[in-house]
């Protein structure tokens, strides 16, 4: 009996290794997305507390000169934290995109995964009735000896 073969068993190693490589790929895009989540967490934390601090401040009197200051400062935190939003879109957008290249590529690894999975099922029915008929021959030529030697 000669041994199960699929035809396109390279082309389901190189589909699985590309999937593979997406997966890599989109989990680096996930960290960075993860990462930049906190960075922009972290930037609205220190925007809150310098908001509150001058908050405080004000309430218990500072100068024109300071109160520039914090002004000047939140500002520029304001631009930092939009800018940090936008970095974040982007590597949403990008993650998204992944995401999809890896949907995509699973399912065609899974059509030929399928197709793989009902090859092997033809040919264990085909070995099946080819045993099958080799009891059925056997058998027979053991009735036709048995008949032969009476």
């Amino acid at each position: 009996m000669k041994k199960f073969r699929f035809s396109l068993e390279t082309v389901l190693d190189y589909k699985n290794q590309a999937l593979d490589a997406l997966r890599a790929e989109h989990g680096a895009i996930l960290a960075q997305v993860r990462a930049q989540e906190a960075v922009v967490e972290g930037l609205e934390r220190e925007y809150s507390q310098v908001d509150g601090e001058f908050t405080q401040r004000k309430l218990e009197g500072l100068t024109v000169l300071d109160a520039l200051n914090y002004e000047q400062y939140l500002r520029a935190l304001e631009r930092e934290v939009k800018e940090e939003y936008r970095k974040l879109s982007l590597l949403r957008r990008q993650e998204e995109q992944k995401r999809g290249q890896v949907v995509e590529a699973r399912k065609e690894t899974a059509t030929i995964e399928k197709l793989k999975e009902r090859k092997l099922e033809d040919y264990r029915k085909a070995e099946q009735k080819d045993e099958e008929l080799r009891i059925e021959e056997f058998v027979s030529t053991t009735r036709a000896m048995a008949a032969v030697g009476t």
